[in-house]
């Protein structure tokens, strides 16, 4: 059979797994299951640890974007993967994002500057750092994919903070895309999925009924699977997807353009 995204062989870094409900494992899955060598990048030790039976066997390494140089820190111990036929990197999965909510709900006007600059620089200026380190270990046309989210137009009360920060996930990546067209035909783009089930949404106050409101606003009246998002990352790491570029790829079964459907103003009437 054709292999049409030609994944085959090609070396992939993939950031961000935590657990197996992860977007960053759902991904990393289904490049192994196209022949990808992948290598795993994960928060810490503890973590590693964790996921010893689900990443047995593979290429784990530790960066914990929070700290200064580990991103410096990962291209050093990933360059030595070399001699073993891991490099060059064609592709770059950043699945990294963080947001204190330990007290629960707070309107947006109550943002702490300690929280905000955290989440900032965890979520959106690693892929900064990130881009930085592993310059030199990339392949001349390698795709990095970040995860961003279906919209920055609306603004929910309860993702708070979060929305302005993977507002600048977005430009970071737009701009890298520049930045590195300079000399080089790597590619950066964010996929923009719509409400997930997954751990790390699970922490957002609030979160269940965001997400059974959203499923009520797709096309289809059922919410993204995990791998529907994975599909997505592998089109945008391939070869397939050269002309793609500084682009954020919105999968959201059609929630975005369906905020006026029949169904949802007779339930919102009905509250009057």
């Amino acid at each position: 059979m054709n292999d049409f995204l030609n994944l085959s062989g090609k070396n992939i870094l993939v950031m961000g797994v935590a657990n197996k409900k992860s977007v960053a494992w759902a991904i990393g899955r289904t490049l192994e299951e196209q022949g990808a060598r992948v290598i795993y990048s994960v928060r810490s030790e503890a973590r590693k640890k964790s996921l010893d039976t689900l990443l047995a066997g593979r290429a784990v390494f530790v960066c914990d974007v929070e700290e200064e140089r580990a991103c410096t820190r990962l291209a050093a111990e990933l360059g030595a993967l070399g001699e073993a036929g891991f490099m060059p990197l064609h592709g770059v999965v950043h699945s990294i994002a963080f947001a204190n909510y330990s007290e629960g709900f707070k309107s947006f006007t109550e943002t702490k500057r300690k929280d905000f600059l955290q989440a900032m620089g965890i979520s959106a200026f690693s892929l900064v750092e990130l881009a930085q380190g592993l310059k030199p270990l990339l392949a001349r046309n390698a795709s990095v994919v970040t995860i961003g989210i279906s919209s920055l137009q609306v603004t929910p009360d309860n993702y708070g903070y979060m929305g302005p920060i993977k507002a600048a996930l977005e430009s970071c990546s737009r701009f890298l895309a520049k930045s590195f067209s300079a000399d080089s035909e790597v590619r950066f783009n964010v996929i923009g999925p719509g409400p997930l089930k997954t751990s790390a949404s699970a922490g957002i106050p609030g979160y269940l009924e965001s997400y059974l409101y959203a499923e009520k606003l797709t096309f289809r009246k059922r919410n993204l699977e995990t791998q529907e998002v994975a599909n997505a990352a592998l089109f945008l790491l391939s070869e397939r997807s050269s002309g793609v570029n500084g682009t954020t790829l919105v999968i959201d079964a059609g929630l975005g353009a369906n905020f006026f459907d029949k169904d949802i103003i007779r339930l919102a009437m009905r509250e009057k």
